[in-house]
């Protein structure tokens, strides 16, 4: 299946928490959109692999995307080599994706950091003909090069090139992140407390998308950094 838009995220709950708006809007636009998650997540403080895996299949199910694989990369340990970088140069050929969202270029938790160089790489590298890979199966891939990547904003604060409107779809990402119940906020976990299963840490993701929204006048946006010069062929579409 070609895809639109291909999701690349270093723990499963990154797309969820960082663009789902966006995915959202984009599948209401007819657009196909995929996630590649690197991590099973496996060093979180709260839930296994299997309870995570299980809590992405819930939350794409909200989202409507349509594919989703997990590279079980070891997380935390995960590095930007020729094994790493050959893994998923050929989920970017397989699904050929013509935009590529990524984690933040600077973040609080280093997989991020490390996801986004990766990202970067392998994109790059997709596109050289002299890198061979290979479909399941052992059939040969073509070289594909997405036109753009794009770096989502996490945790710490960073200024976007530029924001999505996402407001429409606000409840929608709400719910998918939710799917990840063993993540967040539930006063009847028995389970050790984390920075994320705070209460206070979905009204700060509310928060954070109010002031990305604000930025361009609407109630709700999702920020995105770039390393190419964005260019337009409408000035009149732009908010």
């Amino acid at each position: 299946m070609k895809l639109d838009i291909l999701v690349m995220a270093a723990h499963p709950d990154d797309a969820e928490l960082s663009c789902a708006g966006t995915i959202c809007a984009a599948i209401a636009q007819g657009k196909k959109v995929g996630i590649v998650d690197f991590t099973r997540g496996e060093l979180g403080t709260r839930g296994t692999p299997e309870i995570r895996l299980a809590e992405s299949a819930v939350a794409s199910s909200i989202m409507g995307i349509h594919a989703r694989e997990n590279l079980e990369f070891r997380d935390g340990f995960f590095v930007n080599d020729e094994e790493h970088l050959l893994k998923l140069i050929a989920v970017i050929r397989r699904y050929q994706p013509e935009v590529v969202l990524a984690n933040a270029v600077d973040d609080r938790h280093p997989d991020h950091i490390k996801g986004a160089a990766l990202a970067r790489d392998a994109c790059f590298k997709s596109g050289l003909r002299m890198i061979a890979t290979t479909e399941k199966d052992g059939t040969p891939q073509t070289a594909w090069r997405p036109k753009n990547v794009y770096h989502y904003i996490q945790d710490r604060l960073l200024k976007p090139d530029f924001v999505v409107d996402i407001t429409p779809y606000w409840n929608t990402k709400i719910a998918a992140i939710r799917a990840f119940k063993s993540q967040f906020h539930d006063p009847n976990s028995t389970e050790p407390e984390s920075y994320l299963t705070s209460p206070q840490y979905l009204h700060f993701t509310e928060a954070r998308n109010r002031e990305m929204g604000h930025t361009i006048g609407v109630e709700f946006g999702e920020g995105y950094m770039t390393d190419k010069m964005i260019g337009v062929t409408d000035v009149t579409a732009l908010l």
